[in-house]
This record gives structure tokens, C-alpha cells and sequence, in this order.
């Protein structure tokens, strides 16, 4: 109940004003030369003016509000080690009653660590989470916060986020130990085989300064273990084996008494990059389908090409002197035995064996693709004459011998059931209707016994491209010259230049053209795998979570030779996918996230932020209590600038603020009374001046 007095005026206040002033200018004049009556005609002059301002009694019914406490809860990954949930629970448990007692507060709790949103995952937002809480309430009626946390923060501002009291109620034991490993500086790229600098350091809290082995793997294989001493930046060199997304990843055992062994690993997402292709194209003579190849490779930018056509065969010699021709010799030693390690690919394109090259030099082009090299044999009507380099010792690397059938006739190139399942053709445009829409060729070279796998077949369904390896090393074979029909748009073309790059690449060992092969990728917090096959399933994948967990995830045909899966998961880090006897990895989330940089639980982060607002830092298991026992403190409710805290409790402050639910009026100068103070002023003056 609130009393007060208000005015409601009869007239507007400027006409009282010119109303009442020459009359209470006649009565001080009256005062002050002390005539007989002056204070009653005061008295009826004041009479009229609270009769006329209206003086009305308000009394107020209102309902105190109350102020909004918040409880914010950590529930990031960091908080499920040891006894840190069990104290959590404990603690917001115990919260929730002792405010519980004081009708003054209005209870809020707040969750933060375990929504979908990416920075939820990775980091501890616990002030994010306070001015949500606070979002919809006035600052007057701000209560204060209290955060229950491991200490282990990662927004915390530059100036208070409320003005009021910010408590801190931190989990864990005191004196934890952790050990963990970081990068300190990894290059985002890096060139394919060659070495690439990197640093890291260990970083050993509550521990003593040490040396520590750590273990080096790349794509999930070991390749060294390094000896590291704690708290120092170590130096590690590695050489990036393969082109695309490689993992390197730096591990350290367990020691006892560690709170987790989910720091004691690192990786570093380090893509590779193909120093340029070195291809060797040699033609045996002008055709029309010559220039096809050589503008395909000219214009890949990751290939450097070197190409050389025989215009002048040894029976073509005619005596004119050497220094006469402005033909460039054919420098056959330095190619094939001096240099020819140098090149990634080489392609005989439509070559006959004319005694250009000595009999011995195709002993080491077999050799070179023994060792890992890539030919690729682009065959005209000469491989099956009787000059065919299959009657050379190049035999040994070929995969089919000629049966010395030349067939001209019209005829679609065809993928096979192989082909439409292999990388390199399959998916080619225009494969996917009967007749495949491309132009027609008319020429193929007919063999026996083919090797490796027949992935386009041609007229009669006879073999038009093999694809083979031997030894270290591959070998493909384009059983026509006529490629060049596609690429002169004959017929509508064809696609000649995704077919005939993926042939080069193949050979060359890009990853992606392997037709066995499983990748996995993490996109947000879902694990996506993909594997590449040629059998008719899959099966599924066996996936190996950070915490150890192992999930199967079913693969489904998504095309031809491609089986995919997806699963979307919790945890962030790195994931062990396997299928088969192929195996993969893949990061989940942000890399190194900071909510796995440090997980020892401290007052040091949040001390300054509480202090800054009134509050204080206290830690649950503390005054020698063992496990999940808790010491908290009590809740006490405080008023205006007063002290927040204390030895052994936490404040929150109250409001004034209050809802009005509704108003009595009572006139003082209305009805009978009004009108008898009236009259009786005004007779007492008019009974006194009549004397």
C-alpha cells in the first residue's frame, strides 16, 4: 500500500494562477499592515485555492517484482573428465534450493556447450550464454550470475556484460596434471616430395620439465618418433607424400594421473601440391590426330610437355648434309637413358620401331615402367604391321599383342561394364543413352589376349582401351588413331579431352582416378566417406570415433563404382575409417579446437572477470573434500552498491522495482466536507469583516 497526494485542478493552473495571485496580494497586503481579519481571510484564501487545485488522496496497490538470477551451466566436452559432471549437478542442484528460499529471485538456467552451433562445440561461450539469459530483462532487475565451470573460458570480454554481481563456482580438483601437444607453425601447403618445415611444442601443466617421445604419422602411417623436450618449440621436417588433403599428426602417450589423453595428439591439415608433370610425347610420323594430343597436354597447366615427331626416319635418307637440315635430331640417349627417370608419362603416338631407337633403349622403357613409370601407347594401323613395336623387347611392359587385324568401319566407342565402373571412364558424358551421343570413328587395330582391364570396347565389341599395371608402373592402350574426330567436332564431337586427361592422369597415379579407394571428409559435424570399387558392393564402413568408439557405417550405391555414407556425430577430432584393407582419416569440426588446447581446470582465467563485477571465484571441491563432494558457498540477498561476497557466501542483489495492479482516489476538498471547510473560511471572514 502506497499513500500520496496528488492534484486534479477544477481550472488549468494559468487561470488559477490569475484567479488567486490579486487576491493573495491583497491579503499579505493586508498582513503585512496588520489589519484586523487578515489571517482569516488567509485562511479563506487558502481554502479557495485547495478547493480549486483539487487535492485528491492516491493510494496504490503494487506487487514487487523480483530480480532475475542466472545459472549458467558449463556442459562442454571438457566438463565430462574425472568427477566434473557429478560436481556440476551437485552444484546446480544446491544453487537452485538456497535461492529457492528467497521470494526475492527469479531462477534462470542456462545451458551453454552442447548445441549444434559450431562455436558451442569448439569453445566454451559461457558470457554468450549471460546476456542471453539477461536479453529480455530491464538492468534494474538484474539479479547477477553465477557460472558453474571448469575455469576453462573462451569469451571473455573486455568490460562486464551486466551490471551486477558475477560469480564463479569452478570444478575439478586443484593441482590437476595434463600433458598436451601443439602445433606451433604448419604451412598450409607443401610440395609433393619434397620436405616441409613445421614446429611443435609439449606442454606439460602441474608437471615437471621432461623429455618426451613423439610419435609422427602421415595419413595414419608412422613414419618417425622424435624425442621432444617439454615446454621447448621443436623443429620437425616431413615430406608431403601425396597430392590433396594430408593428415600429419603428432601423438604422446598417456602418463598416469593425466586428466586426458584427447590433447596428447595434434594434427596438421597440410595439402599437397604436384610440382609440374613431365611428359614425353614422341610420334612417329604427321597424321591428322597428332596435334590432339599435344594441344591436350599444352594446355594443362600442371604438365610440362616435351614432344618430338619423327620426320625423318633412317630410310628416308637422301644425302643431303646435316648442316643443310633445319630438322632437330632426335637426342634418343639423353631421353631414354640418361634423362628418362626425369618424366612422369611417356606416349608413343602412333611409333613404329625404325630403327630410330636401338633395339636395347626399349629394355629400358620396359624397365622404367618395372620401376614405376607410366607408358601410354596411342596405336595407328603401324602397331600391327610388321615395324610394331610389340616385336621390340618393349613386349614386356605391353598389355596385348597385335593379331595384325586393322578394322575400318563405322562403330561407337562403348563403355564396358568395367568402364562404367572405373574412374577413368566412368561418368564420361554422353555414356548414358544408346546409341552414347558421340561422333562415330571408323579405324581400330584388332588384338589377342588382352591384359590388365578393357574399360572401352569398340567395333564388335572388340577391346578399344586397356588400362594395365606392371610392376611398379602402368601401361595404357588406345586401340585407334581416330580420337581426333571427336576433337575436330565430327558428328557433334565427343569428349575427348576429360577421356584423354584422365588416361594421363591414371597413369600418372592420381589418387582420385585409384579404383580402389576410400576418402573420408568431415563436413560441419557430419562424417561423410566415399569409396571407389569395382566389385558390386561395398559393404559398410568401420569408423573409429576420438573417444574410442567404433560405429559401422552401411555404404550405398550413389553411382556406378562410388558407394557413400554419411554419419552425423559428436565429438570433434579425428576419425579412422576403414573398409576393407583400405583405411582413412578424417577431421571432424574445427582442428585443434581450443576447448581441447587446455582442459586443467583454473580460477586464473575468470578471476578477473568476477572481481570486475562484484562477484567472487570460488572452487567446489575444495576444504579437503575427495570425489564428487562439494563445498558451496551460501546465498544471501544484497542491496544496492553493498559487498556481493563473502568468506564463505555469494550475493545477489534485490529490486525496487514493482508492477502497479491498482489505484483509490479519494477528493479531499469533494463532496459535503469540502463544502463545509469551504463555507466555514469564507463565513468566518465575512462574519468578521461585517464587525
Amino acid at each position: 500500500m502506497n499513500w500520496s497526494i496528488a492534484f486534479e485542478p477544477l481550472l488549468s493552473w494559468m487561470w488559477l494562477a490569475v484567479l488567486l495571485v490579486p487576491l493573495a496580494l491583497l491579503v499579505l497586503a493586508s498582513l503585512l499592515t496588520r489589519q484586523r481579519g487578515a489571517w482569516l481571510r488567509l485562511a479563506a484564501l487558502a481554502a479557495l485555492g485547495l478547493a480549486l487545485a483539487n487535492p485528491v488522496i492516491l493510494d496504490e496497490e503494487r506487487e514487487p517484482l523480483k530480480s532475475v538470477v542466472a545459472i549458467v551451466v558449463d556442459r562442454s566436452q571438457s566438463q565430462d573428465i574425472g568427477e566434473r559432471t557429478a560436481q556440476t549437478d551437485q552444484a546446480v542442484e544446491g544453487l537452485k534450493e538456497r535461492l529457492a528460499r528467497f521470494r526475492q529471485f527469479e531462477v534462470r538456467v542456462v545451458e551453454a556447450g552442447r548445441s549444434d552451433a559450431a562455436d558451442d562445440r569448439t569453445e566454451t561461450r559461457l558470457f554468450a550464454a549471460v546476456e542471453s539469459a539477461f536479453r529480455d530483462v530491464p538492468p534494474s532487475r538484474i539479479g547477477g550470475a553465477v557460472m558453474v565451470t571448469d575455469g576453462q573460458v573462451h569469451d571473455i570480454p573486455g568490460a562486464p556484460v551486466v551490471n551486477a554481481p558475477l560469480h564463479a563456482l569452478i570444478t575439478g580438483e586443484e593441482n590437476e596434471r595434463d600433458r598436451r601437444i601443439r602445433f606451433e607453425n604448419a604451412p598450409r601447403f607443401g610440395i609433393v616430395g619434397k620436405p616441409l618445415d613445421m614446429t611443435y611444442r609439449v606442454i606439460d601443466t602441474g608437471g615437471e620439465a621432461a623429455a618426451v617421445d613423439v610419435r609422427v604419422s602421415i595419413n595414419g602411417e608412422q613414419v618417425s618418433v622424435q624425442r621432444a623436450f617439454v615446454g621447448q618449440e621443436m623443429p620437425l621436417q616431413i615430406t608431403v607424400p601425396s597430392a590433396g588433403r594430408n593428415i600429419v599428426e603428432l601423438a604422446i602417450d598417456r602418463i598416469p594421473g593425466e586428466l586426458t589423453d584427447t590433447n596428447n595428439r595434434t594434427i596438421a591439415l597440410v595439402d599437397g601440391i604436384r610440382e609440374n608433370l613431365r611428359v614425353l610425347l614422341v610420334s612417329g610420323e604427321p597424321h591428322a590426330g597428332e596435334r590432339t594430343w599435344r594441344n591436350l597436354l599444352k594446355s594443362d597447366a600442371s604438365v610440362d610437355l616435351v614432344h618430338f615427331t619423327i620426320l625423318r626416319p633412317p630410310e628416308k635418307q637422301d644425302g643431303t648434309p646435316i648442316n643443310e637440315l633445319s630438322l632437330i635430331a632426335f637426342p634418343t640417349r639423353e631421353l631414354f637413358v640418361e634423362r628418362i627417370n626425369d618424366f612422369d608419362l611417356i606416349i608413343f603416338d602412333r611409333y613404329q620401331h625404325r630403327d630410330v631407337l636401338p633395339i636395347l633403349y626399349y629394355d629400358y622403357i620396359a624397365e622404367y615402367v618395372e620401376k614405376g613409370g607410366a607408358l601410354l601407347i596411342a596405336a595407328g594401323p603401324e602397331y600391327a604391321g610388321d615395324q610394331s613395336i610389340a616385336h621390340t623387347p618393349l613386349i614386356a611392359a605391353l598389355p596385348a599383342m597385335p593379331n595384325g587385324d586393322v578394322v575400318e568401319k563405322p562403330f561407337y566407342p562403348r563403355l564396358t561394364e568395367l568402364g562404367q565402373r572405373h574412374p577413368v571412364t566412368r561418368g564420361l558424358e554422353g555414356s548414358a543413352q544408346e546409341p552414347p551421343r558421340w561422333s562415330r570413328w571408323f579405324r581400330q587395330i584388332g588384338i589377342d589376349q588382352p591384359q590388365g582391364e578393357v574399360v572401352m570396347k569398340g567395333a564388335d565389341d572388340k577391346p578399344l582401351l586397356l588400362l594395365d599395371r606392371k610392376g611398379e608402373g602402368r601401361v595404357g592402350m588406345f586401340l585407334s588413331d581416330q580420337g581426333w574426330l571427336w576433337a575436330r567436332g565430327y558428328e557433334g564431337g565427343g569428349p575427348h579431352v576429360s577421356l584423354y586427361r584422365r588416361i594421363a592422369h591414371w597413369l600418372m597415379k592420381e589418387p582420385e582416378l585409384e579404383e580402389e579407394r576410400l576418402t573420408a571428409d568431415g563436413r560441419g559435424m557430419v562424417l561423410d566417406i566415399r569409396r571407389q570399387t569395382m566389385r558390386d558392393e561395398a559393404g559398410s564402413a568401420r569408423v573409429i570415433t576420438p573417444s574410442g568408439e567404433t560405429l559401422d557405417v552401411p555404404l550405398k550405391k550413389s553411382e556406378p563404382g562410388v558407394f557413400t555414407g554419411s554419419i552425423e556425430v559428436a565429438d570433434i577430432g579425428l576419425y579412422q575409417v576403414g573398409n576393407g584393407d583400405l583405411t582413412a582419416l578424417a577431421h571432424v569440426g574445427p582442428v585443434n579446437a581450443p576447448e581441447f588446447t587446455d582442459v586443467v581446470s583454473t580460477e586464473n582465467v575468470l578471476r578477473p572477470a568476477t572481481e570486475a563485477a562484484g562477484g567472487a571465484i570460488r572452487r567446489l571441491a575444495s576444504n579437503g573434500l575427495i570425489g564428487s563432494g562439494i563445498s558451496l558457498p551460501s546465498v544471501v540477498p544484497v542491496r544496492g552498491t553493498t559487498e556481493a561476497a563473502g568468506r564463505d557466501w555469494i550475493g545477489f542483489r534485490t529490486t525496487d522495482d514493482s508492477v502497479l495492479r491498482s489505484v483509490s482516489r479519494v477528493p479531499l476538498f469533494g463532496g459535503f466536507l469540502g463544502l463545509g471547510l469551504l463555507l466555514l473560511a469564507l463565513g468566518s471572514m465575512w462574519y468578521r469583516e461585517g464587525r
